[in-house]
């Protein structure tokens, strides 16, 4: 029988002070019944003596301190899992929403779960192709990598990160593969578009959603990601799955964060955010990755809008520091109407190298993709050299490249959202556009490739 407490002495904002309380414990679940018919849920968020400070989930409006009854539960927040979580949709604490049947569960996992540890780290080295061009050719995506899409308001990571969860698979192996989405403070708009694009497409069949709508309690974002690593982690070490996540966005969870730490009182960091930001966001991303002499992996992509387009603002900056890289979007490749507007040059994955070549994606892959890097980083500044001092005053090298740069943006970066390219595809594409280049000038290029792959000026011609 658990022992109920009528000892609420405050509550400000999401916080509960509880006193003469007996062996509460960090993280555990707390039932409160504000009155007949009004039950709540939070979690133990700090514990001083016989005082409990309890996290509310679903807001403190309405609760009468002398006639609340608080029981504390004995465990944490916990997710039922079972096999049949494929094709669910939950919201942020784990509980049906929508059609979704209640899951019958085979066992509850506590939803704080361990980052991994090091020593016990596989190094990711197996290509996923997402069929995005600007991902798979120049900033590969590696199973068990971390890599996170750094955006903007107005710009569409939600249909960039729908179109990932459609396409992504693992080439050459026919294995158990299946996509596990935390949505973060979104709007109904939103969710119903991701809803209805899986459904629509096929993919929620091996995808489990979790939704955490803009009007939900802005704590239960705060458990949306531990949910939904948790669930990858049950598909990856208990049946053997490789799991891509994505969390979007990862702005709200912390904005989330920055309001229970204000209700706290804490000392607040940069931009008035906590100063265990760093911490907090580690303990999320280092759930993900490979483990030696397991079959199953988890992948994580993260997706956060910069305030302001702001690259040193902390929640990227942070992120950068703890993940292998990032994919940047641009505002300007968005006012051009190119989709996805994947800004290539400051973008980066850590983990490329491992990804391609023999084996993985073809022997031509490194080689095209420094060139391509670097004639269109060239071809980006003789178009802002042409805009300071005129087109007259470029090479007709440099012309070549300006012009490079225009169909680089224009038939490599643009794509359809529901275009899916396969590698070959990226490659061929990729050897295309450098044929527009004098051969002199494909110095990142073993001669044996630009013989095998690069087209004559004819068949350049003919694809164009």
């Amino acid at each position: 029988m658990l022992k109920e407490y009528r000892t609420v002495r405050e509550v400000a904002g999401p916080l509960m002070l509880v006193e003469g309380v007996e062996g509460a414990k960090y993280g555990e679940l707390v039932e409160i019944e504000a009155r007949e018919g009004d039950q709540r849920r939070g979690r133990v968020l700090e514990v001083s003596g016989d005082h409990a400070l309890v996290q509310l989930f679903e807001g403190s409006a309405g609760i009468n301190l002398g006639q609340a009854k608080v029981r504390f539960l004995g465990r944490g927040i916990e997710l039922a899992v079972a096999p049949d979580i494929l094709g669910g949709v939950y919201d942020g604490l784990g509980r049906p929403r929508g059609n979704t049947p209640r899951l019958v569960a085979e066992r509850r996992m506590d939803i704080n779960g361990l980052p991994i540890n090091p020593w016990a780290r596989d190094y990711p080295n197996e290509f996923i192709q997402t069929g995005i061009s600007t991902i798979d050719g120049l900033n590969t995506l590696v199973r068990g990598q971390k890599l996170p899409v750094f955006s903007g308001a107005g710009l569409p990571h939600a249909q960039i990160a729908a179109q990932i969860a459609r396409q992504a698979k693992v080439l050459g192996a026919e294995e158990k593969f299946a996509v596990v989405f935390g949505a973060m403070g979104i709007t109904f708009e939103e969710a119903n578009f991701f809803m209805e694009d899986f459904r629509a497409t096929g993919a929620l069949e091996r995808s489990v959603l979790f939704i955490n709508l803009a009007n939900d309690p802005a704590i239960e974002r705060i458990a949306t990601p531990r949910m939904a690593l948790t669930c990858a982690e049950y598909l990856a070490y208990d049946l053997d799955m490789h799991v891509l996540v994505i969390l979007s966005d990862m702005t709200n969870y912390c904005e989330a964060l920055r309001e229970v730490s204000a209700a706290r009182r804490e000392v607040p960091g940069r931009r008035g955010y906590p100063g265990y930001l760093y911490t907090d966001l580690a303990t999320i991303y280092e759930r993900a990755g490979r483990i030696k002499e397991r079959k199953g992996s988890i992948t994580l992509i993260p997706i956060l809008t910069m305030p302001e387009d702001d690259l040193t603002h902390p929640i990227p900056d942070l992120t950068g520091y703890i993940t292998e890289g990032q994919i940047i979007l641009s505002r300007e490749l968005h006012r051009k109407g190119i989709y996805p507007p994947v800004n290539v040059l400051p973008s980066l994955s850590r983990l490329k190298d491992k990804g391609i070549g023999p084996g993985k994606t073809r022997e031509d892959h490194a080689d095209t993709m420094n060139q391509l890097y670097a004639a269109y980083a060239r071809g980006k500044e003789a178009k802002e050299l042409a805009v300071i001092l005129g087109e007259a005053a470029l090479s007709e090298t440099d012309k070549l490249f300006a012009k490079f740069a225009d169909a680089f943006e224009d038939r490599y970066v643009r794509q359809g959202p529901r275009e899916d390219r396969s590698i070959d595809q990226t490659l061929d594409l990729g050897w295309e556009l450098l044929a527009m280049l004098p051969r002199a000038e494909l110095k990142r290029i073993r001669d044996e490739f630009l013989a095998k792959y690069l087209p004559t000026p004819a068949d350049s011609t003919a694809a164009q």
